[in-house]
């Protein structure tokens, strides 16, 4: 098989036109081809006038080495290349160790004790959180009643953060052993739809997310696994290994119980505040790490449908339109579209009482009014929280806290229109764009809950993303905040072995160990530190 990228063809093309398109690109005759199958497809919406999809395509031809020979330079035509999972390791016949376990039942900590489980080795997962459907009431009890519940929210729970999100299943991290590959396969087996396979954008949405996670437990529990839920780790026991440096013994859980363990996956979130607290009383090596903050702002879909596509905008294959902006800005600040949600809603997203924090998410028909994202500015340790490796916790806690009083103390989110802020004053109402962000938005003046160096960088910005996108910078577009779990805020260091830098048997995981961003980079992060364990458990036996 040969694999051809970059292949155009016009966005109405007839269902036949492939095969000739094949055929021209490798200079063959219509006999060589003996069949092809699509893996991949995206668009380039660069020309308005003549929108293009763009397709990479595994194909099956005659004399593949004399298409090799003549494009040998030509690096669009190579073999495919062999993207099937393999276990590195499998636990041993009679294996009875005790079972490794995984802290958080996120993307990262569903694949690690998925790949666990299905290596044989049993694992038992933790979760302070409830299961999946219980956890959506809860939510739904802030969205719509402004009650929080701190163990059972966006953050919280069965599937992690990402279970509330657009569910976006595409990253930039280096794949050559295709594991984002599997990831999607085992999606598709728990009830994704095909075409996250081959969409070069795929995204799965809130809802088939939580069916999805539930058939993924099924899938870890029929192989052995074990699931705990509404259980925190209040701390970790520790040992000195033959070498000085610690190891992990055991979790102390918050009901008084010990679990014994001597292989644990930290997969614990992003917004695991107290596990990180934790951690650094303990003595495990971790450090601050940059983040962004910023807020979310929303546009009518249909502008930025409009925007992107032109006269083809609402084209069925096309969808609803995303977009990607960014502006390096005179105060040396980066301002950028974070996690963008076609037709979707900006939620409430605090895990903490007396704190507002918002995110965003789709259902994958994406078919709600508004299209959202984070309008963010990059920060970093040492040039905004240099006071230690908690230090980004405590400055992401402020400005949540600012934002939750000048929302009016009730879990309302502040809120302002674009026209307002760039002419510095408060909203007292908003326009045309209604905000999605529930139980409700106060309009006010966004620059009291935000640093002073990101609302000069935003306002700098928004006229530069107005020029590059119509109608960005409107002034009735509406602005909520604050945007501050755009990523962990420190990293829990780890060597090339998978273990953390100084605590033997202990595997930081994911995003909240500083390792990964969004669910499909979560999930591999969390295959990679399973086969971590896995050897570490089959070498000291």
């Amino acid at each position: 098989m040969l694999r051809l990228t970059g292949l155009t063809l016009p966005l109405d093309h007839a269902d036949d036109a492939m095969a000739p398109a094949i055929c021209a690109r490798l200079g063959i005759s219509p006999e060589r081809l003996r069949g092809f199958t699509v893996f991949r497809r995206g668009n380039d919406a660069r020309r308005k006038s003549a929108i293009l999809l763009v397709y990479t395509v595994d194909v099956d031809i005659t004399d593949e080495d004399e298409v090799l020979a003549r494009f040998a330079k030509d690096h669009d035509i190579r073999p495919t290349p062999d993207m099937d999972y393999r276990f590195p390791v499998r636990a041993p016949e009679g294996w009875s160790g005790l079972r490794p376990v995984v802290v958080g039942a996120g993307p990262c900590g569903l694949f690690a004790g998925l790949i666990l489980a299905q290596m044989g080795f049993r694992p038992i997962i933790l979760d302070r959180g409830k299961i999946v459907r219980e956890r959506t009431k809860d939510t739904w009890g802030l969205w719509r009643r402004s009650q929080l519940n701190p163990e059972s929210n966006v953050q919280f729970g069965e599937g992690g953060a990402g279970t509330f999100s657009d569910g976006k299943l595409y990253c930039r991290v280096k794949d050559p052993r295709f594991l984002g590959r599997k990831v999607l396969e085992e999606f598709v087996k728990a009830g994704a739809p095909d075409d996250i396979l081959f969409e070069a954008h795929p995204h799965i949405g809130t809802f088939r997310l939580v069916t999805m996670v539930e058939s993924l437990r099924e899938t870890i529990e029929a192989l052995g696994g074990e699931y705990r839920w509404q259980t925190r780790v209040e701390d970790l026991e520790l040992e000195r290994a033959a070498d000085g440096n610690l190891a992990v013994r055991g979790l102390h859980l918050h009901n008084g119980d010990f679990l014994e363990a001597d292989h644990v996956v930290l997969a614990v979130g992003h917004s695991a505040r107290s596990t990180f607290e934790m951690l650094h009383r303990r003595g495990v090596h971790i450090e601050a790490k940059a983040f962004s903050i910023g807020v979310r702002i929303e546009h009518p879909q249909a502008w930025i449908d409009e925007a992107r596509y032109g006269k083809f905008a609402r084209h069925p294959i096309l969808g609803t339109a995303a977009y990607s902006l960014a502006h390096h800005c005179a105060n040396e600040r980066t301002v950028y579209s974070f996690c963008m949600c076609p037709g979707g809603r900006v939620v409430a997203a605090t895990s903490e009482e007396g704190r507002v924090v918002t995110n965003g998410m789709s259902q994958y028909s994406r078919a709600e009014f508004n299209a959202n994202s984070g309008l963010v500015v990059a920060i970093d340790p040492a040039r905004d929280y240099p006071d230690g490796p908690l230090a980004g916790i405590d400055f992401q806690r402020h400005w949540e806290s600012l934002a939750y009083t000048a929302g009016g103390s009730s879990y309302n989110a502040p809120g302002q229109t674009v026209g307002d802020f760039l002419a510095r004053r408060a909203s007292t109402a908003l326009g045309s764009v209604t905000p999605s962000y529930k139980p409700g938005v106060t309009p006010t003046d966004l620059s009291t809950c935000l640093p002073g160096f990101a609302v000069e960088a935003m306002r700098e910005a928004l006229p530069v993303f107005g020029r590059q996108l119509a109608r960005y910078d409107h002034p009735e577009v509406v602005m909520t905040g604050v945007e501050t779990r755009t990523s962990s805020p420190v990293r829990i260091t780890r060597g090339k072995d998978f273990h953390s830098l100084n605590t033997a048997r202990l595997f930081p995981a994911g995003e909240g160990a500083g390792y990964a961003g969004g669910i499909l980079s979560a999930a591999i992060d969390g295959i990679k530190v399973a086969e971590a364990v896995a050897a570490s458990i089959t070498r000291e036996r």
